[in-house]
């Protein structure tokens, strides 16, 4: 028990460590681990379906090199306004994931097609999106900033959601959020767990005043509700599987799905609103 619990924090100190360290660090750090990410986690996805789902078999190689192409595209697509040329080799990827079912002969290529096209709307497209939030073109300078902030309060608005949503659901949640998916979560502890990170947002926008307090205040709760369907999601998923956790490559945590799956689903949430906010201004 005691061994478990240290081998959990040390992996959880290290896993925010190494994640907040190359986000701030600078572009160049943060493209290279969220590259590697969207390829763990798409392989982790065809490692699970692989073995779990039957008929199927997907090329996990194929999976991984399209989610890691499509994040560093659209990274260069935001850098550099590049051309969209720059994604054709992931549009023939993807239409060799189709064609290349006709002469596989597995026994179930419909499934594998489903299962391949999912890892990437999934896993690739939400990763992909961060560069989305990572980098501001400013039309006056007609230039492009990278803005670690946007895409770590991402992750900070999670994890305090986290955190609040277990502490306090622990002590007063008695009302089950969605018992048939995920039996623990409370509404308690998840409007409690939303309440800290809004609170936390006002920080924020002290420090970060690009964004008015209501507009960061804002950005937390998409990513709170967000969040918590991108959970959700992923339990779902795992109950469909019959598996405990996605995957073991954090000792103590699980897998790759199982640190991010509330940010597949807040990731492309987040983007949204900023465009909207942006409409506004």
């Amino acid at each position: 028990m005691i061994n478990n619990f240290i081998k959990r924090a040390i992996t959880g100190v290290l896993f925010v460590a190494i994640l907040v360290g190359c986000i701030l660090y600078d572009s160049f750090s943060f493209g290279i681990l969220f590259t590697i990410i969207s390829a763990l986690t798409i392989y982790e996805f065809g490692q699970l379906v692989n073995m779990r789902v039957e008929g199927v078999k997907i090329n996990k190689t194929i999976t991984m090199l399209g989610g890691a192409y499509l994040f560093l595209a659209i990274m260069g697509f935001c850098i550099d306004a590049a051309d969209s040329k720059i994604f054709i080799p992931y549009v023939l990827l993807l239409l060799y994931m189709m064609i290349s079912e006709l002469y596989l002969k597995k026994e179930n290529p419909v499934l594998n097609w489903a299962y391949s096209m999912l890892s990437q709307l999934y896993i690739g497209l939400p990763f992909a999106m961060l560069n989305i939030l990572a980098f501001n073109y400013n039309k006056e300078y007609n230039s492009v900033s990278y803005v670690s902030i946007l895409p770590l309060s991402v992750f900070i608005f999670i994890w305090l959601n986290d955190t609040g949503a277990y502490c306090i659901g622990s002590l007063i949640g008695k009302h089950r959020l969605f018992e048939r998916i995920s039996p623990k979560k409370s509404w308690e502890g998840s409007i409690g767990g939303g309440v800290v990170a809004i609170g936390v947002s006002f920080l924020l926008a002290h420090y970060f005043p690009f964004m008015s307090m209501w507009e960061w205040a804002g950005l937390a709760l998409v990513v709170v509700i967000f969040g918590t369907w991108g959970d959700l999601t992923e339990s779902l998923l795992k109950r469909q599987l019959h598996v405990k956790d996605s995957g073991t490559i954090l000792p103590g945590h699980g897998g790759m799905l199982d640190r991010f799956d509330s940010a597949l689903m807040a990731i492309p949430a987040a983007v949204v609103y900023m465009y909207f906010i942006q409409s506004l201004s």
